[in-house]
């Protein structure tokens, strides 16, 4: 019987990664966590702890205690929070996924998951159908601390067998949690200004074309991954996982379709900088050949579910 541990649990990836969990392995198997106590309310389905992934004491005690098999590591800063605190970002990145790294090597644990980022790639990363291998030159502390947590993931698989499995996420889009401080939050965004009849501000550039991915395919592919047999899993640092891509017109539009009154425009910040740097699409033929990776969800199908959900969700943000 698995006993799953989630770090990170109330981020907008953790919400609904949980929920699938405890409802595949049940909710007494399940032991959400997050530094944030005030989250407890989200997981009625599951067991909830308090846990600071910097205090790795805690950590070990934990895995121990609960006897855990298997850790999502979901617990990270993102993009753009982590420009703001470069050296916090790096630390809390890297020092807490090397933690639980040893502890599956040093103990019972059987599978690790932890997730990468489209943000590893950089300026002189092919931009369209970006391949699996290819030049990495991320220039934001994202990415580089996304990058170098890729090499340690593989390292210990190589070095010390630690079953360790990941995927570089294009932007998740969803309706169950508030934006956490990426660079694509404004896909997040404009559905509760749509819903609230307000102007929507945009931080990026009206044809900025992205990787992106509805949070149900998201959850699939991380569930497929993490239930493959180890003999199909070829890709140690992280698999590239592609999903469709769209600019902020293109939302926009796709959006008025159903609010024609949502208005908008373009005030590029800091984040565009970001942006420039990204993929304008993505090659995950390994993880479809793998796995039997496939995307259920394009623009028009996700703008209707989310646009149909979002309302009944909007009281719980409050």
């Amino acid at each position: 019987m698995e006993r799953i541990l989630i770090t990170g649990a109330a981020g907008q990836l953790g919400s609904e990664l949980t929920r699938t969990l405890a409802d595949i392995y049940g909710g007494e198997q399940v032991v959400a966590t997050d530094i944030n106590a005030k989250s407890a309310h989200k997981f009625d389905y599951c067991q909830f702890r308090t846990l600071d992934v910097m205090d790795k004491e805690a950590i070990a005690s934990m895995v121990e205690t609960e006897k855990i098999t298997q850790v999502y590591h979901l617990a990270a800063m993102l993009s753009a929070t982590s420009e703001k605190n470069p050296l916090m970002a790096w630390k809390l990145n890297i020092d807490s996924l090397l933690s639980i790294l040893e502890l599956a090597r040093t103990s019972g644990l059987n599978k690790i998951y932890w997730p990468s980022s489209i943000a590893v790639f950089g300026p002189n990363t092919p931009a369209v159908n970006t391949p699996q291998d290819c030049i990495m030159d991320p220039n934001t502390v994202y990415g580089i601390s996304k990058l170098a947590g890729e090499r340690w993931c593989q390292y210990y698989f190589e070095k010390y067998g630690v079953d360790v499995r990941s995927i570089r996420y294009p932007g998740l889009i969803g309706y169950k949690s508030l934006p956490g401080g990426g660079t694509t939050d404004y896909a997040v965004e404009i559905f509760h200004k749509a819903l609230a009849d307000e102007h929507f501000e945009c931080f990026l550039e009206e044809d900025t074309s992205l990787p992106m991915m509805y949070m149900e395919d998201a959850i699939q592919a991380t569930i497929q991954l993490m239930q493959a047999p180890a003999s199909q899993v070829t890709v140690r640092s992280s698999y590239n996982l592609g999903g469709i891509s769209f600019t902020p017109d293109d939302l926009y539009q796709a959006i008025k379709v159903h609010h024609p009154n949502l208005s908008i425009s373009y005030h590029p910040d800091f984040r565009q900088k970001i942006a420039d740097t990204w993929p304008d699409s993505i090659d995950d033929s390994i993880a479809q050949k793998d796995w039997g990776w496939k995307h259920k969800f394009d623009l028009e199908t996700m703008t209707k579910e989310i646009l149909a959900n979002l309302p009944a969700q909007l009281a719980h943000f409050k």
